[in-house]
């Protein structure tokens, strides 16, 4: 594989993670109404496929990135799959609090790409 593909494979498969994760985790909650069981066998199998990306995405992307570093990045997809997830799945208005919050997150990852 080509190094300078690296990232752009890594981060594409965590895009494509956490997308499955967040609905694994979340997407249940519009459907308050069906059984607890089923929606953890659901949630189960939709995270099947989340592991099927995030897996080969840490280990293509461990070495041109350190562990820390693939885990900062993880997060700061995860907050981002979840705010347009949030927004437009669930219809939850995303508050000024939650931006700073985020934002400050984001502000931590600085310091960990920072040599």
């Amino acid at each position: 594989m080509f190094a300078s593909a690296t990232p752009f494979l890594t981060i594409g498969l965590l895009i494509l993670s956490n997308v499955f994760m967040t609905f694994a985790w979340y997407g249940h909650l519009k459907f308050e109404s069906k059984p607890l069981y089923l929606v953890i066998m659901v949630s189960w199998g939709i995270a099947f496929f989340e592991y099927c990306a995030q897996v080969p995405a840490n280990r293509i992307g461990y070495g041109y990135f350190n562990a820390a570093q693939l885990k900062t990045i993880q997060e700061i997809i995860t907050l981002s799959v979840f705010v347009i997830f949030s927004v437009l799945y669930l219809g939850e208005p995303i508050h000024w609090k939650q931006i700073v919050g985020f934002g400050f997150i984001a502000l931590g990852s600085f310091f960990i790409f920072t040599k």
